[in-house]
């Protein structure tokens, strides 16, 4: 009975003499029965733990007859073919003989807890960056452009956020801007035409444009409409274009405007509807290999940008449906052959009658080199091997596959074999030399030189 309480209180209970050695053994769960522990019967305690854990072993011993302070100690056990197994101890002496009962508890699955709370931690803070470097972006492009644009409750009208050019046209008051009404500063008539136009983009998600006059009548503009949801409500923004009378910036903002936009750390690009480059900043020539402005402005974005034919269709579909691109992953062509992973942002502007285009394009090279600490990245699945082609040339297409079966072979090897690289490797019909030199490659276990140097 005494025995059975103590299996049903712990994974795995030894019974040692006084001097360490294990002189019975009883094990909780069915994982440690299929790991032979049976055959410590015998060895001194010691020497069935790894050397770290050693005098962990001994301070165990040496207060296992102090009654008063239970002593807890976590014990590694090294298992042939596989990782080591952790255990926390607790030791108490028995009987006036000096035997020593130590009570184990398995930690692996703790230990996998705990490795997943992590890398789930780690993705939470990546991810609250990517977004909070996404917001910076946007709001960037939304207070620069020079075209109007109101972002209003769906349900009221009522102003969520004007960028400056909107406040300035509109002739909206700074102050107490959030609790004002678009239809506030509009004549009757131009009031009852917007309400139309945006309660018909509410419904079928598109609508005609509309022309609207301020209530004093010096200005005049062309709007146009979208919806969108955000945290459950409904909203929509809101683009006008002057017609007549429209206040440009002065020379001064506009150079500001200008000189930011040059120096901005990401790459900056404004297309004309025909797909070609009417401005870009620095970054883009350095991401488009190019020497000056010049050999940029007039040639077709899709020279550098994205797979051809592909991407930039895409983007410009996208663009007309819905008005903004987010978070597009591509690829920059480089001057002279360089290809590099890119990740865009896009919105359109007005500017009179013109349309243009503005792209916000950033190097994803410093995300990828960090991801790199966990070996070559190979394709994950026959989607991510279609999103290569046309990055990559068929040989490497071909190599990356063929790398991609070998890995799951041995790991399904492993996992049939319970982790004994020995019975893997002939199950694969491997040498010991070339299984280990195929795990190291694929970062597959804890290998070392030793492991490496074992005979065929």
């Amino acid at each position: 009975m005494a025995g059975s309480l103590i299996t049903a209180a712990s994974d795995i209970a030894l019974v040692l003499d006084r001097d360490g050695v294990i002189l019975d053994i009883s094990l909780g769960t069915e994982d440690l029965r299929r790991e032979g522990l049976r055959a410590w019967i015998g060895r001194n305690w010691i020497d069935v733990v790894t050397v770290e854990s050693r005098p962990k072993v001994l301070d165990l011993i040496d207060s296992a007859g102090n009654e008063t302070s239970l002593q807890f100690r976590e014990l590694n056990h090294p298992m042939d073919g596989g990782a080591d197994v952790p255990i926390r101890y607790s030791a108490m002496q028995v009987g006036e003989d000096g035997t020593i009962v130590a009570l184990g508890r398995d930690l692996r699955n703790l230990a996998n807890l705990q490795q997943q709370l992590v890398e789930a931690q780690q993705a939470m803070e990546r991810e609250y960056a990517r977004l909070r470097m996404a917001e910076t972006r946007y709001r960037m492009l939304f207070h620069l452009t020079s075209e109007p644009v109101v972002i209003v409750e769906a349900a009221n009208f009522r102003i969520v956020e004007a960028n400056p050019a909107a406040q300035r046209e509109l002739e909206l008051p700074s102050d107490r801007l959030v609790s004002t009404s678009l239809l506030t500063s509009l004549a009757p008539q131009s009031s009852e035409a917007l309400q139309a136009m945006l309660r018909m983009v509410q419904a079928t998600g598109r609508a005609d444009e509309a022309e609207i006059a301020l209530a004093s009548g010096s200005k005049r503009f062309r709007v146009l409409g979208s919806a969108f949801r955000q945290d459950n409500a409904g909203y929509l923004l809101i683009r006008l274009t002057p017609i007549s009378g429209a206040a440009l910036p002065d020379s001064a903002a506009q150079s500001g405007i200008l000189d930011v936009l040059e120096k901005f750390p990401d790459g900056f690009v404004v297309i004309s509807p025909e797909m070609k480059v009417l401005e870009a900043n620095r970054a883009f020539l350095d991401l488009t290999q190019l020497a000056t402005k010049q050999q940029a402005l007039g040639e077709p974005l899709e020279r550098w940008l994205g797979r051809p034919g592909i991407d930039l269709p895409l983007l410009m579909v996208t663009l007309t449906e819905h008005g903004v691109v987010r978070n597009f992953t591509t690829i920059m062509r480089g001057q002279f052959g360089t290809v590099e992973e890119v990740e865009l942002s896009a919105v359109p502007a007005l500017s009179g009658s013109t349309p243009s285009y503005g792209f916000v394009i950033r190097s994803l090279g410093v995300r990828t080199a960090l991801a790199g600490h966990r070996g070559r990245s190979l394709p994950r699945s026959v989607e991510h091997l279609t999103e290569l082609v046309g990055r990559v040339s068929l040989r490497d297409l071909v190599r990356e596959t063929t790398d991609v079966i070998e890995k799951l072979c041995i790991e399904a090897a492993l996992e049939l074999s319970r982790d004994n690289r020995a019975s893997a490797a002939n199950m694969l019909g491997l040498s010991r030399q070339s299984f280990y030199a195929k795990l190291r490659r694929y970062g597959l276990g804890d290998l070392d030189d030793a492991d490496l140097g074992e005979p065929n």
